[in-house]
């Protein structure tokens, strides 16, 4: 087996998942880097109101991202059962389905995102005095999404068979890229928001160049030719019965989170930019579990193909306990160090305040939500995407909603602080909810 490879069929659980998850874990911190970047230039370059028009952007672009992106999941699931039961056809056939899955995909997100932005944006409540800058940003951005959907598209297939490493070295060199012309476009330029979008963009288009290279110069089953491009209708089913349901979960969390960035938004200005920063430090401690949550993904399935439903469950127990310590322990060093953390995003003692409020209750409960994430990657590794996305409906946006609208009313708690303690009772519903399900689902697998 190649060394880009991970066999997760045999052997010793944990260090195998480790070797997956840990270049998957750097991979996406690079990719925090993109947002993180954009937000420390701007908060220290280009002053608070454009801070907040970045941070009242960022739940519209993970609503519509990941509406798309979890049809990504559907080609790692699909990709990596075929690896698992070693069906060299049926995966080259999910390698160039998916491609053009992402072409369309591509297309579709990029339409929404121009076309849409300042309406919903205005629907969103944000501030008005930010407005014009989120709308600009919103557009660039949404104009050089192509490229940053197809990588990942191309990303999941390689992590399929366990190749999570060079993910990372493109990552690292459009991570560089991305940091150095927002200096550029920001600093030298005084392009302002503008500027952090197309930055963004171009170290995307690097990404994904780079991600096709790898797939065409590939000699395995994940080879990509293109010449032998096609939608094949079987493939399309499985990862559709797979990728839409997640797309749709992902897609609910984000409008969730766009019901609380709006409730964020009443709160002005100074507050959204609190959000903001608090946002980017936080992407660090979730990254660090939810690498080994898609870890238990791909080698849930794999196992699944492999036929192996024992080695599933010691693959589920493995995955929460070791999620459980990374989220306590990363969390718990996070918030001793949280303002010195935002200090490098803003020097405004006020948007540093309203970044700790909102960051200790995050970070003191993230690691339920990882232990969520775990529960729902296992299940849809298992090729029952359906369930998670019902769970997260009812349990993850009705608690969020439900919260929201009337507990968080009531006199003394209609506070700043206290609009985030929606996360924690919804991560800690739905993972009781997805544990009895995934226990229901496994005594039905023979």
């Amino acid at each position: 087996m190649k060394s880009n490879q991970i066999d997760m069929t045999t052997g010793a659980i944990f260090p195998k998942l480790m070797k997956f998850s840990i270049p998957l874990m750097l991979s996406s911190i690079l990719q925090l880097f993109f947002n993180a970047a954009d937000v420390v230039v701007v908060g220290r370059f280009a002053g608070d109101n454009s801070l907040a028009a970045v941070g009242s952007t960022s739940s519209l672009v993970n609503f519509l991202v990941n509406t798309v992106l979890g049809i990504s999941i559907g080609c790692n699931v699909v990709a990596a059962n075929f690896t698992g039961c070693g069906d060299s056809k049926k995966v080259s056939l999910t390698v160039h389905t998916s491609f053009v899955l992402s072409l369309l995909c591509g297309v579709f997100i990029s339409v929404v995102g121009v076309l849409f932005s300042r309406q919903i944006l205005i629907i969103m409540d944000a501030p008005e005095e930010v407005l014009p800058l989120s709308a600009l940003y919103l557009r660039i951005y949404f104009c050089g999404i192509f490229p940053s959907v197809v990588y990942n598209f191309g990303s999941a297939l390689l992590r399929a068979k366990g190749d999570t490493k060079r993910p990372l070295y493109i990552l690292f060199v459009s991570g560089i890229l991305n940091v150095v012309l927002n200096l550029v476009f920001v600093i030298k330029f005084n392009l302002d928001v503008a500027g952090v979008a197309w930055a963004t963009v171009i170290s995307q288009t690097l990404s994904a160049v780079c991600v096709l290279f790898i797939l065409l110069t590939e000699n395995d089953d994940f080879k990509l030719d293109l010449k032998r491009l096609c939608l094949n209708s079987d493939i399309l089913a499985k990862i559709l019965k797979i990728g839409l349901p997640a797309g749709f979960q992902s897609s609910l969390f984000s409008f969730s989170n766009m019901v609380i960035q709006s409730t964020v938004n009443s709160f002005g200005a100074v507050a959204v930019a609190g959000s903001s920063a608090s946002q980017s430090v936080e992407g660090f401690v979730y990254i660090s579990m939810n690498s080994i949550a898609q870890g238990s993904l791909t080698f849930v399935s794999q196992n699944v193909g492999a036929k192996k439903i024992d080695r599933v469950k010691r693959v589920v127990l493995t995955s929460l306990f070791s999620v459980c310590i990374v989220g306590a322990v990363i969390g718990g060093i996070c918030i001793l160090f949280s303002r010195q953390l935002f200090s490098f995003f803003t020097a405004n003692p006020l948007v540093i305040e309203k970044a700790s409020e909102r960051f200790l209750v995050i970070c003191s409960t993230y690691f339920t939500c990882g232990i969520m994430d775990v529960m729902a990657n296992s299940i849809r590794g298992m090729g029952r995407s359906f369930m998670p996305a019902v769970m997260t409906l009812i349990f993850v946006c009705g608690s969020r909603l439900i919260y929201l609208f009337t507990v968080f009313k009531l006199p003394g708690l209609y506070s700043f602080g206290n609009i985030f303690l929606s996360y924690p009772i919804s991560w800690i519903i739905t993972f009781l909810m997805l544990l009895f399900s995934f226990i229901f689902v496994i005594s039905k697998e023979k």
